[in-house]
């Protein structure tokens, strides 16, 4: 297969000027976390609202009030423990960080989709206790788990590889899941979790590691006023006084959002644009599907040509593709099965690229092995403020332009509007913006930071 070949290249000789290609047994090890962090995406954000105002017994007002506190609360908390990571640095790795973390995120996670038969106040109170515990958790392991890629790859090729293959086994993860997002299936779903998240451990012994910063084979990435020294972060103003990196977060921020949209409003536009609800499951397994199939040619591209063209590309894929949804209407199944299928295309290289141009502007800013959580916390948290400002902006958007849910001669060309044509515009800002950035790719290569642990 084309993904095997790529992934189980031999290493590269050490005078060719390239770090040593780390090998599928490594990739798979350290990657394959990312698929039980994947597998809880869609339970969270789809499953639980639907699980918890049918199966508990609470209103969909209260459950949605108690959400958002949690996820406000996980989201102010993201640049803190990536903070709190970095500070460790040089006594407790990315490893350590990583097990302590799945512990609660499995006992939160279970517990959410097992709630006791108490009343509405203890149920509520429950769920929020839940939450907290599953987001902390979650987003510690996951930054983590990111600041570790980043501190592995020291040239182009190794960090799309690395975080292509990262997010080929979280697409595993969401289509795992979502074939069990119906109430029946939570007791499968909490098994399912357990079991990867086992696995992920034991596999993660054999997982590359970075080389201590104090020591001789590690990369030195030296800049005006040198590497931060281990065990401290970059504050807050350091890192927003990174061009490269405020630059580059805007455009994750915007194709971020434009992304957001459509996954706000896709059951909305399935419903009652294109006539049947029923539908949508169908349509989310073409997305996501060729999304997975289509990973390792980003990959093999990211490789070839490097991040930024190759995320250039599947921008503009994307924005060909999606336009055309704008037009679409009742009974329009082909077509949309149709740009489902090439925007899922394109959404490898909207998985892949950002962390590893990110990589890349650390280690061109010298803070490679001392500030990857920092700078992996500030981006989880524009991860979020993603899809909060895509339901701020797209539901009352709708709302305003006259669309009504489920309400025969709804002026539906308002939500095709917001589902379609707005995200092709945001898209297109980010694909300028990213177009105009300076390629990081081409400012830093280093000698190979990783030692293998069996």
């Amino acid at each position: 297969m084309a993904g095997t070949a790529l992934f189980s290249q031999g290493a590269r000789p050490s005078g060719s000027g390239h770090a040593p290609e780390l090998p599928m047994r490594a990739l798979l090890s350290y990657g394959f976390l990312r698929a039980p962090l994947a597998l809880l995406e869609l339970p969270l954000f789809v499953l639980l609202p639907a699980f918890y105002g049918r199966e508990a017994g609470l209103s969909l007002a209260l459950v949605g009030l108690v959400l958002f506190g949690a996820r406000l609360i996980d989201a102010l908390a993201d640049p803190l423990i990536g903070r709190a990571i970095d500070r460790t640095r040089g006594a407790t790795d990315y490893r350590r960080w990583v097990i302590a973390g799945c512990v609660p995120l499995a006992v939160g996670f279970v517990a959410m989709l097992h709630p006791p038969a108490w009343s509405t106040t203890g149920v509520a109170v429950w769920l929020a206790a839940g939450s907290v515990i599953t987001y902390l958790a979650w987003s510690t392991v996951t930054i983590a788990h990111q600041a570790w890629g980043a501190e592995l790859g020291t040239d182009r090729a190794t960090r799309v590889r690395i975080t292509g293959v990262r997010e080929a086994c979280g697409l595993a993860g969401v289509l795992a899941s979502a074939a069990l997002l119906e109430p029946q299936h939570v007791s499968t779903l909490s098994a399912l979790l357990v079991g990867a998240l086992l696995l992920a451990a034991w596999l993660l012994r054999h997982a590359p590691t970075p080389m201590p910063a104090s020591s001789p084979d590690a990369p030195s990435h030296p800049t005006s006023s040198g590497p931060a020294p281990v065990g401290r972060t970059a504050p807050w103003r350091e890192l927003f006084a990174d061009r490269a990196f405020t630059r580059l977060l805007a455009v994750f921020m915007l194709n971020g959002t434009a992304s957001a949209l459509p996954a706000t409003l896709v059951l909305f536009f399935v419903a009652d644009v294109l006539g049947d609800a029923s539908r949508a499951p169908l349509f989310l397994l073409i997305y996501f599907a060729a999304a997975a199939l289509g990973m390792p040619l980003w990959i093999r591209l990211g490789v070839r040509v490097g991040a930024k063209p190759a995320w250039l590309v599947g921008m503009v894929a994307s924005v060909l593709a999606f336009a055309w949804a704008f037009a679409l209407g009742p009974g329009d199944w082909l077509a949309f099965g149709v740009i489902c299928a090439v925007t899922g295309l394109a959404l490898g290289a909207d998985l892949a690229m950002p962390p590893a141009l990110l990589a890349a502007a650390i280690a061109a800013a010298g803070g490679s092995g001392a500030r990857e959580g920092a700078y992996f916390g500030v981006w989880s948290l524009a991860t979020k403020l993603n899809l909060a400002l895509a339901a701020g902006l797209g539901l009352p958007l709708i709302s305003l332009l006259g669309y009504q849910p489920g309400v025969a001669g709804t002026v539906t060309q308002a939500l095709s509007l917001a589902y379609a044509a707005l995200p092709c515009l945001i898209k297109s800002a980010a694909a300028w913006l990213l177009w105009r950035l300076p390629n990081p790719d081409l400012a830093t290569a280093g000698p190979p930071s990783h030692r293998m642990d069996a």
